[in-house]
């Protein structure tokens, strides 16, 4: 690394003159980077799990607790609804405190949540259960917007992406668990004691895996690595931190036209994909009945499908850096993924829906890490907690008002008339992407950084 010397007596250098020594200070790269990423993605994996744990089997829990579909939805629901008002007093204290201290706060919460859950085991605890759901909403408010600030604060320039699509994987896989797992572990009987014993079975295993990933925070977790592993990263971490204000950095986000059409189409079709999720179990059982387990096999295939297009998605980043180009082809096969599932899962072959849903989530999922790291171009040098923090919100309160509509309509006109709700919003959001211009800031920060 170069070290630039003042001859005595010489007035300090300027802060943008600072700002370029240090821009040119040794990069390098941790190993502990991985073990990092792995990390977090395992606790938003549990988290993930936990979130989708009562959706995937709405109907047993309706049973066991003696509760309206509806009360079953609101657990789900209370993810994105708890994420709106907390968003912005996380992201200042991941501004403030680290990205240390808010995987502390997230995985302990998580595994208070999923011990708390452990005393609803009567039909009449509904509202502990709730409690307990509660909780787990909040970690996730700790978890949702860190993986492009662990990818931009741990990984170098020509890795970010596929780090970024990494850490989103993690969240996605816990979804599939959340699929796969309970319907497995819970059959469908009506013996409520019998009932109790397998939820115990799940809420125990469940608790124990998230005490078990905190434990491990304290012990790996670190704040940053010793050097920065990019230009740009070199550039932020050399800025002082009286220079720096969220208030401002909020609103210099909210004046950026790019950013604010970025917010809302993310918010369309990340919205369209908790609707979908939430109410997969009900769409499925209601055109075949009896088939819980497949319904989650079915939410399995749309998430694997994803996972595999969100890290396809990450690693053409990194290599081709076309974030509009991508973003926009991606959006339109989530529309015509959206489409063509609509009108298959009615024909009565459950292999047919396997294959449509698992298309759709292919596009859908890939889509996430895909905002993350759009968002974090369109507003460098601003923090990436708070660019993928507003994309959140956007999300939660799309899903919210997407599930509760697609509900309601589905009760009334049909699952297909539900369906057709997201197809129009995701045909609005295609065409509000095609808009967005590729103003790639991060990338010739980069560049700028290395030619100086």
């Amino acid at each position: 690394g170069m070290v630039l010397q003042e001859p005595a007596g010489a007035p300090s250098l300027s802060s943008a003159a600072r700002g370029v020594a240090d821009a040119t200070a040794e990069v390098q790269l941790s190993w502990l980077r991985w073990a990092v990423l792995l990390l977090f993605s395992s606790y938003s994996l549990c988290n993930a799990f936990q979130w989708i744990q009562y959706g995937s089997i709405n109907n047993i829990f309706m049973r066991f607790y003696g509760v309206s579909a509806f009360a079953i939805d609101w657990l789900s629901m209370s993810y994105m609804l708890i994420y709106i008002p907390l968003l912005f007093p996380v992201a200042w204290l991941l501004d403030k405190r680290g990205l240390r201290f808010i995987a502390l706060a997230g995985s302990a919460l998580n595994a208070v949540g999923a011990w708390v859950k452990l005393g609803s085991l009567k039909p009449h605890l509904f509202p502990v259960t709730v409690l307990g759901q509660v909780i787990c909403a909040l970690a996730q408010v700790f978890i949702l917007g860190m993986p492009s600030r662990i990818a931009s604060v741990w990984f170098g320039s020509h890795e970010v992406s596929t780090a970024c699509s990494i850490a989103v994987f993690g969240n996605q896989l816990g979804i599939a668990v959340g699929f796969l797992v309970p319907p497995v572990l819970i059959p469908n009987v009506e013996d409520v004691e019998k009932l109790a014993y397998h939820i115990r079975i799940m809420f125990f295993i469940t608790a124990g895996v998230a005490s078990a990933l905190f434990v491990l925070v304290i012990i790996v977790f670190k704040e940053k690595p010793l050097n920065p592993p990019s230009r740009a990263q070199a550039s932020i971490q050399s800025r002082p931190a009286a220079e720096y204000s969220y208030t401002q950095s909020i609103l210099r986000l909210l004046r950026n036209a790019n950013f604010l059409l970025l917010m809302i189409t993310y918010g369309l079709n990340v919205g369209c994909f908790y609707a979908l999720s939430t109410l997969l179990n009900r769409m499925v059982i209601q055109h075949y009945p009896g088939e819980e387990v497949n319904a989650g096999r079915i939410g399995l295939t749309i998430i694997l499908s994803g996972m595999v297009g969100a890290l396809i998605s990450g690693i053409w980043l990194d290599k081709t850096k076309t974030y509009k180009q991508t973003t926009l082809v991606v959006y339109i096969m989530s529309l015509v993924g959206m489409i063509v599932y609509t009108f298959t899962l009615s024909l009565g072959h459950l292999w047919v829906v396997f294959l449509t849903a698992g298309s759709l989530g292919f596009f859908m999922t890939g889509y996430l890490p895909l905002g993350f790291e759009f968002a974090a171009e369109l507003t460098y040098p601003e923090s990436e907690g708070t660019s993928s923090g507003l994309l959140n919100v956007s999300a939660q309160i799309f899903g919210i008002a997407f599930t509760i509509g697609q509900g309601q309509i589905m009760d009334c006109f049909g699952t297909q008339a539900g369906n057709l709700l997201l197809c129009s919003f995701l045909l609005l959001g295609t065409i509000m992407t095609a808009f967005i211009k590729a103003d790639l800031r991060r990338q010739q920060a980069n560049l700028g950084n290395e030619q100086t």
